[in-house]
Order: structure tokens, then C-alpha cells, then sequence
């Protein structure tokens, strides 16, 4: 055993192992390797290197990468989170298909439609008492009296247009040329009769200058029973004459007029001639023409025209109020809030009745108006003098008679009777 040998053996542990060598172990001198083979036996290594990961084959399609690790180039690492690759535009999503969308069953369509329509009646109903308490009320207008003609079949309203400045300034009556005239007269009266059955309504005019008897009064014209009594005596003094029950009153004044043309956005009428009245404040050409409620009131006051001009002055009042009828009863007004509901403040303002007429009675004159009823007017048969001092219109008391019988029947107004107007 050779010195070095035995300071090997010297330093070795208890359990024989050889210690490893030290630096210079082996040496011999002048520098060279003492060519000895290792501990262990031939083909023992000398050092031991850490296990390296071993590199996983790539994974099938669509298999997810262990939890808690990474591949990175094809590589695992461990304790990082999974990296999701991106999807490229285009790329079908993973997610299955979404299932058709849920549609409202038929059940929850008939409450929302049922809800829709309740809303819509409630509002309706609204609408008509606010109406009804709009409209203003003449308390004794229909009274009754000795001698007053017994109700007949089917409706009678007395439309009277008043000339009335109310609610007009000084600028608007200067505009209009109504005039400063003080008080109040009426300045047209129809009679419209609503039949019971199918047959059209009648509107019937009768001129103001018409030569009548007003009870209490004497022989005097008819828009005087209106200046001496107002409403009531006027009334009366129709049904005196005419022998036909009057069961509604209804009045405008010349502010109401202008106001309802304009609300229902003016009205059309057929101009057969040309008229220049400067009295009335008009000038209109001939032809179908849309006329504002300042040309309106012109047009249904003015007597230029005609070898009769009263005749055909009450000929354009009831072409007017057909026409405005018609227009505010049409649906592009009432089913449109922006102009039906001006159309009723309006009509609630401009328009007096008697204290039995409401809502109800109002939308009844105007169907009636919008069914274009047979037009006429009183028969007349030459001019009276009256004990007041001027002259009157005399009606013909042959066909006048035929005339209010057919009304006070319920019956359609005889043809010659139309025709002769």
C-alpha cells in the first residue's frame, strides 16, 4: 500500500466507502494523471446529471392540455396557467347552437290586447265626460208651454249661427269685418230633422227675414222672435209656425265659427261663383277652393250673388255646415289627437245648446250631418209688409205646410216641394 493509499483508508467513513479525491489526489509527480479506473468498475460514470423532463408527443386534436400547465412551442411548463389559443376571425364558435327563441304565448298576446283596449275604453270614456262638462247649458230653452206641438217621431234640432261678436277683439273684428254692431241676432236657422228609419236627414233653412207671427209680438221677421226674447221665444216662435217639436238648441257665434274651421285645419268648398264683398271681408275666385275660418264666416254671411241674394246666402250656409260637419267627423280628425282634441275644445267653446243636450246628443248631429241629408229651404211665394215698417219674405203656405207635415210624419219631404226651393 503506497502513502497515498493509506491516507485514503485513513479519511474514509466507517462504512468503507472511498472518500472522493482531492485535488492533487492521483498526481504523480511532474504533473501527470495516475490513469486508474474510477471507483465502481469500468463504464461507471463519474458525475450524475437531474433527470430532464421528457418532451410529450403533441397531443391529439382537440384534447386539452394537463391542469396547471402550459405548452409553450410545444412545451409544458409546469405551475403556469393553460394559455388559450385565439380564434381567428371567421372561425365557427365552440359553443353548441342556441335553441329557437321563446315566443309570447297566444295567452299573454290576449292580455296584453286586452289590456291595450281597457286603456283605450278608459281614455275614451275620459274624453266624453270631459266633453260633456265643457259644454255650456241654456236652463228653459225647451220649456213647455199651452198650445206647444206634441213630440213627433224621429229628432228636431234648431241650429242658429248668431252674430255675436263675443270673444273677438277689435283687431279680429277689423279683420273680419263683422263690424261693431252691439247686442245679439241671429244671423242664420236651420231646422234638421234625424228620421227614425233609414231615410237621410233633412236641414232645412229658414231665412231670417221671414214674415211670422211671434207670440205675444204680432207679425214681425223671424230673427226678431231672437232679439226680443232670446233662445226661448225663438223657439217657440219656430214651432208656432212650423207646427214641428223641437228637441235640441244649439248656437254659435262668429269667434266659435272662425275657431272650429281652423281646428279641423279649413274646410273645402266648391265656390260657383266669384264673390267680392268687401262688407264681408271677401274675396274668393270660382272653383273648389280651401277656405280658413276668416273666409269661411265670409263666404256664409255675405249676399253678393244671386237674383235672390237671402236665398242664396242660406243656399251656402247649408253647404258650409256640411261641409265642416263632414270634416270634423272624418277619421283623419277624430282618430288624430293633435286635431281632435282642439276640434272639441274648440266646439265646447263656440257652441251654446240647451241644458238637456250633451255629449251624446252632439256626436247624434253630427253623424246626421255627415250622412248628406236633403237640403232645402223654406217655399216662399213674394214679400209681406209688416207692421214694424219694411218688408218680409212670405212663404208659400200650400208647400211650406207640406213640407213641416212631412216632418212632423217622419217622412221624406216631398219632391216638388225640393224641387220648387
Amino acid at each position: 500500500m503506497t502513502e497515498d493509499d493509506r491516507t485514503r483508508a485513513m479519511r474514509s467513513p466507517g462504512d468503507g466507502r472511498p472518500l472522493p479525491p482531492r485535488p492533487g489526489d492521483g498526481l504523480r509527480s511532474g504533473g501527470a494523471p495516475a490513469h486508474r479506473m474510477p471507483a465502481g468498475g469500468p463504464g461507471a460514470p463519474t458525475h450524475k446529471l437531474p433527470a430532464a423532463s421528457p418532451i410529450p408527443a403533441e397531443a391529439p386534436p382537440g384534447a386539452e392540455p394537463p391542469r396547471g400547465s402550459s405548452r409553450v412551442y410545444g412545451r409544458e411548463r409546469a405551475g403556469s396557467s393553460p394559455v388559450k389559443p385565439l380564434k381567428s376571425r371567421g372561425e365557427p364558435s365552440q359553443k353548441g347552437p342556441r335553441g329557437p327563441r321563446k315566443r309570447p304565448s297566444g295567452k299573454t298576446i290576449l292580455t296584453i290586447v286586452a289590456g291595450f283596449l281597457v286603456l283605450v275604453l278608459v281614455a275614451a270614456v275620459g274624453l266624453v265626460f270631459w266633453i260633456d262638462s265643457r259644454l255650456s247649458g241654456i236652463d228653459g230653452v225647451l220649456d213647455d208651454y199651452t198650445g206647444r206641438p206634441a213630440d213627433t217621431p224621429g229628432t228636431n234640432w234648431l241650429l242658429v249661427g248668431s252674430d255675436s261678436r263675443k270673444g273677438l277683439t277689435a283687431a279680429q273684428r277689423k279683420k273680419l269685418a263683422t263690424g261693431r254692431a252691439a247686442g245679439q241676432r241671429t244671423d242664420s236657422m236651420m231646422l234638421l230633422h234625424i228620421p227614425e228609419g233609414s231615410d237621410k236627414p233633412t236641414l232645412v233653412s229658414l231665412p231670417r227675414d221671414s214674415a211670422v207671427t211671434i207670440p205675444g209680438k204680432g207679425r214681425d221677421k223671424l230673427n226678431s222672435a231672437y232679439a226680443i226674447g232670446g233662445p226661448k221665444l225663438l223657439v217657440r216662435t219656430v214651432e208656432t209656425v212650423t207646427g214641428v217639436h223641437v228637441d235640441n238648441y244649439m248656437e254659435i257665434g262668429f269667434a266659435g265659427f272662425v275657431e272650429i274651421v281652423d281646428a279641423v285645419g279649413g274646410v273645402e268648398i266648391n265656390v260657383r261663383a266669384a264673390v267680392d264683398d268687401p262688407k264681408a271681408g271677401l274675396k274668393l275666385k270660382k272653383g273648389t277652393q280651401l277656405l280658413t275660418g276668416g273666409q269661411a264666416l265670409g263666404y256664409v254671411r255675405t249676399r253678393k250673388g244671386g237674383a235672390l241674394p237671402d236665398f242664396e246666402r242660406t243656399k251656402r250656409q247649408r253647404q258650409f255646415l256640411g261641409a265642416v260637419v263632414k270634416k270634423a267627423a272624418s277619421p283623419g280628425v277624430l282618430l288624430n289627437p293633435f286635431t281632435a282634441i282642439p276640434l272639441a275644445m274648440s266646439a265646447t267653446d263656440a257652441v251654446v245648446v240647451d241644458s238637456g243636450t250633451g255629449v251624446f246628443n252632439m256626436l247624434s248631429l253630427g253623424l246626421a250631418m255627415g250622412d248628406s241629408p236633403v237640403t232645402t229651404v223654406v217655399p216662399f211665394g213674394g214679400n209681406e209688409v209688416i207692421p214694424a215698417g219694411g218688408t218680409a219674405v212670405k212663404w208659400d203656405r200650400a208647400k211650406a205646410l207640406a213640407l213641416f207635415n212631412a216632418l212632423k210624419e217622419d217622412k221624406p219631404v216631398p219632391k216638388e216641394v225640393v224641387d220648387a226651393s
